[in-house]
């Protein structure tokens, strides 16, 4: 029954990526150095990210500012639509992974519209 939400989960990753890579080929046509950030920024995002690890494993104290985060609630979502289990992200950590991809999106494309004219 979880493999239902399996395409939601794979539309809020795509809104999240989708806002990361037009942000960062916007400032890669204005600054040409940002293609050498990029490595460093996925390997940190991979740090920030619960890929390796359950969100589980973060104290509570700190969850909620963890599943700001809009990636948590996109891996956990596919975590838990493959393998089953219970879904660890609150109300809150699925409503951040919308309004913040959403929120970077359009900031991003705002940045690409006024880069593009240069």
């Amino acid at each position: 029954m979880a493999a239902v939400w399996l395409p939601v989960f794979l539309l809020l990753g795509m809104l999240n990526i989708l806002a990361v890579g037009v942000g960062l080929s916007a400032l890669n046509v204005r600054y040409r150095d940002v293609r050498f950030l990029i490595p460093f920024i996925v390997q940190f995002g991979l740090y920030l990210s619960p890929v390796g690890f359950s969100v589980t494993e973060v104290p509570e104290a700190w969850r909620t500012l963890y599943e700001l985060n809009p990636m948590v609630a996109v891996i956990e979502g596919f975590r838990w639509t493959l393998l089953g289990g219970e879904y660890p992200v609150t109300g809150v950590g699925m409503a951040s992974s919308v309004l913040v991809g959403s929120l970077l999106l359009l900031v991003s494309l705002r940045y690409f519209r006024r880069t593009e004219r240069s």
